[in-house]
């Protein structure tokens, strides 16, 4: 299975936030952000952060993508 995290961007953009500030805002390391750049998967506890920090759902920042496509 892959998660593919082009949600979370896509939001970061409507809501004016960079990588960094979202990085700071939820307590971040600098490694989750990096495994979440590249489609790695993260603990539902990072996930959580982040929602809680963007106010949103989990399916706003996370699309699962069957791996035959």
């Amino acid at each position: 299975m892959v998660f593919s995290y082009n949600r979370l961007w896509k939001l970061l953009i409507d809501k004016k936030m960079t990588k960094t500030q979202l990085k700071d805002a939820a307590k971040l390391s600098n490694s989750s952000l990096a495994r979440i750049s590249k489609n790695n998967n993260v603990t539902t506890d990072i996930l959580n952060r982040i929602c809680k920090t963007l106010e949103c759902e989990l399916e706003d920042i996370v699309e699962y993508i069957p791996e035959n496509k």
